[in-house]
């Protein structure tokens, strides 16, 4: 028994060892400098950054260097970045700090701000702005996207009213990888409240969701023309359980967890020190240009072979999402004939980490909303795959991805074959 047992766990070792990582959209690993960073933070210097004493004082100085690296990257002032507990809470803060803050002046009876968003939003988004159309505490648009999932900007233009307040659009799908024109848009709302301040209308906030763009993307809030926008750790080689708020100064905004006065008293609680001194070690190598841009480089070639060889020799393939407008290191594909869930547990076994959609509901049985939101049929959202590339991605591994791929399809669309066969 004990024999069968450590062949087990040898054979187990073995796999463990060929897994192959392509989920760097669900998560990433921290990189070595970010926990070197780190690690004097869990017990050397521990003290809680609130306190006056001299332990207090080094871990706020470790706290204020993060927010400066921050800063940096999203050319800012540092008192304009707020540290949350990840982009989940940050994109709720947002939402419903914005609306705390229109609810905090006394309003006329239904009085009721409009806020538009998109179809394809992540889940934390879209959620809090459905939440407050049920709880009737704002009128909610969310914009349609075309087939290569990108918002048209006169839809935008045509979806604003005189109530309209916030609108939040995300920089990157994290199901499909399409870019959202940000800037354009930005510049658009510019204009536009230039003429409803005349017209004594208020204000638009834009806020966007950059939590798949940090890593490749200009993030500079000024050139996008964002009011708010927010990001987390763990997408870009920091820990879990961090995030980022930028809020332009005079942001009509109100905080949402109330507690002690953190982050210019716009988050109670505790600072999760660790987790702020490596998110600001990773946002320190994103601020380096060149190896930016050579690894945006570097997953651009690995992702454009991914496509070709997947589209050109698997059947009944598809890219769904712009070809064109897409991040460097997301692609979602869709196999006719096939289920995506058989798909990724058939890779799993292989070692093989793949997705079929957004890690957060990854439990859920429905179909993406994302994909049906660009058109797809229901059993064509079901069989979707999405791969996530990242830095340590080897051309060696897509290549075997690519071929374990065509074998599992083959495989799963002949078994597909006889099972209707059989009712026949």
């Amino acid at each position: 028994m004990r024999d069968a047992h450590n062949y087990g766990f040898s054979l187990r070792s073995k796999i463990i060892m060929a897994r192959i990582y392509l989920d760097y959209a669900a998560t990433t690993p921290v990189d070595k400098s970010v926990l070197d960073a780190m690690l004097p933070y869990f017990s050397k210097n521990f003290g809680n950054p609130m306190s006056v004493h001299s332990f207090g004082q080094e871990t706020l100085e470790a706290i204020d260097d993060a927010r400066e690296e921050v800063a940096k990257f999203l050319s800012s002032s540092p008192t304009e970045i707020v540290f949350t507990s990840g982009a989940t809470e940050a994109n709720n803060l947002a939402i419903k700090g914005v609306l705390r803050s229109f609810y905090s002046i006394v309003r006329k009876e239904n009085e009721k701000p409009h806020i538009i968003t998109t179809s394809i939003e992540h889940h934390c988004v879209l959620d809090s702005c459905k939440a407050a159309q049920k709880d009737g505490l704002a009128e909610v648009t969310f914009l349609p996207v075309h087939k290569d999932g990108i918002v048209r900007l006169d839809d935008l233009k045509k979806a604003i009213k005189p109530n309209t307040i916030f609108v939040s659009v995300m920089y990157v799908s994290n199901e499909i990888g399409t870019v959202q024109p940000i800037s354009e848009i930005g510049k658009l709302l510019s204009k536009i409240n230039s003429e409803r301040e005349e017209a004594k209308l208020p204000k638009i906030l834009f806020h966007t969701d950059a939590t798949q763009a940090t890593n490749y993307w200009d993030c500079d809030v000024t050139g996008l023309g964002v009011d708010l926008l927010s990001f987390s750790g763990h997408k870009i080689y920091a820990p879990k359980g961090t995030g980022v708020l930028y809020i332009k100064k005079g942001t009509a905004i109100k905080r949402i967890l109330d507690g002690g006065d953190q982050e210019y008293k716009m988050r109670g609680g505790t600072h999760n020190l660790t987790g702020i001194v490596g998110l600001g070690a990773a946002v320190s190598t994103l601020n380096d240009a060149k190896s930016k841009e050579k690894v945006r480089r570097q997953i651009e070639k690995l992702r454009d072979h991914l496509i070709a060889k997947i589209l050109k020799e698997i059947p009944k393939s598809y890219l769904n999402g712009s070809k064109e407008k897409r991040t460097p290191n997301i692609v979602n594909f869709r196999f006719d004939d096939v289920e995506g869930e058989g798909l990724l547990l058939s890779l799993d076994l292989e070692g093989i980490a793949v997705s079929t959609g957004s890690a957060c509901s990854s439990g859920a049985l429905d179909p993406s909303h994302v994909l049906l939101a660009l058109g797809l049929r229901h059993e064509q959202a079901h069989g979707s795959l999405r791969v996530s590339i990242g830095k340590h991605t080897t051309k060696q591994e897509v290549d075997i991805f690519i071929k374990k791929l065509k074998e599992t399809v083959a495989r799963l669309r002949r078994i597909s074959g006889n099972v209707m066969a059989d009712f026949k």
